[in-house]
């Protein structure tokens, strides 16, 4: 499967930023998490959802897969490239047991000139050491 490139200085699309305010490289942020999935998994559910919203943008169906639970993973995906992604805001994120975290954000996206805005609460789970994508809860209605 092959999905779009992102320079590794580039900004990273989930709009995490440094202590100064500054966006994070894509090399810095969810690129590790992306581009590394065998060596560096994602650390806290919060960062597991990042790199899956970047993940999305970037069309990377491998990656979203891989981390997304035996139990409830689609057997593929597919992109609709009218969706132009436009940001990212992480609400909340909170641990709800040892191996368990809820994050709820909102995406906004542009759909054939439409802006949607999405928002879910995700349910995490942390298997074998690595935090996976469950379910979550969806309020997608257009702004």
């Amino acid at each position: 499967m092959t999905h779009l490139a992102i320079d590794e200085r580039a900004a990273c699309p989930c709009g995490r930023v440094n202590a100064k305010g500054k966006p994070l490289a894509w090399a810095d942020c969810c690129g590790r998490f992306v581009d590394h999935w065998d060596d560096t998994p994602a650390p806290d559910a919060e960062s597991l959802m990042r790199s899956r919203y970047s993940a999305f943008v970037l069309h990377d169906a491998q990656y979203l897969l891989d981390t997304w639970h035996a139990r409830t993973r689609p057997a593929h995906l597919d992109f609709d490239d009218g969706v132009k992604w436009l940001g990212l805001t992480v609400k909340h994120a909170r641990t709800t047991g040892a191996d368990a975290a809820e994050v709820e954000f909102v995406a906004r996206s542009r759909v054939q000139g439409r802006g949607v805005r999405q928002q879910e609460r995700s349910r995490f789970t942390r298997e074998e050491g690595r935090w996976v994508y469950v379910d979550g809860d969806v309020d997608g209605d257009p702004h």
